[in-house]
């Protein structure tokens, strides 16, 4: 057996980052506070636009074409389970299907309004039809979103009484594989990411979250 780095920094940092941004848009909406509720949610935008983009440029383990797996390679992992550098075949699916249920509510999000004071930043751009259809989407999407993250969660728990440690991997960016698994390196070092996750925000916090923040430290 031998020690790899297989997550880089901003892999790590971005998993974390993602827990506790649904936990704030979670709580934020359920206690009716909609400035958090809009940060939270551009904050999550700038998270996932970079990890889109690094998935593009970034770490081999990063790379979104790695996640696309035939259905008898996820099927022969769900038989067998085996040590992979990235994610498993079946774990693959998981991370899409979050991929498409946090863009979806992203993309409703922006273009949702309660109709009296609070407006997505894209709602004036779209039919009213359309706002309302963003409205129901969003709201079904994130009861979605909770079943899928019960799921995984389900899932690292029986992992882990498996031996597969996921969770402490996602924390310290390595695993022990076998000495045939391994490669020399799969990671890049993650700056660039970075470079381009705050150049998000910077961009959304002087555009579309300007106000909310201003209401929220007001």
């Amino acid at each position: 057996m031998t020690t790899l780095k297989v997550w880089d920094g901003f892999i790590r940092c971005f998993h974390w980052f993602l827990v506790v941004s649904i936990a704030v848009l979670y709580f934020s909406i359920e206690e009716g506070m909609i400035e958090l509720h809009f940060v939270a949610g551009f904050f999550t935008l700038a998270l996932i636009v970079t990890r889109l983009i690094w998935g593009v440029i970034g770490s081999k383990t990063a790379r979104l074409s790695g996640l696309l797996h035939s259905p008898s390679a996820i099927l022969k992992a769900l038989k067998t389970p085996s040590d992979s550098l990235g994610h498993s075949a079946p774990g693959s699916c998981m991370v899409i299907v979050f991929f498409i249920l946090i863009i979806t509510q992203l993309a409703s999000g922006l273009m949702s309004s309660d109709g009296i004071l609070t407006d997505g930043p894209l709602a004036q751009y779209v039919s009213s039809d359309t706002i309302d259809f963003a409205n129901w989407l969003h709201e079904l999407n994130f009861d979605i979103l909770l079943y899928a993250i019960g799921l995984h969660v389900l899932a690292i728990i029986v992992y882990r009484i498996k031996g597969k440690p996921l969770v402490k991997a996602m924390i310290t960016g390595s695993k022990e594989l076998k000495a045939d698994d391994s490669e020399a390196k799969v990671t890049k070092a993650s700056w660039p990411a970075w470079l381009i996750f705050i150049s998000l925000l910077v961009l959304l916090v002087f555009t579309w979250a300007k106000e909310p923040l201003t209401y929220l430290f007001s």
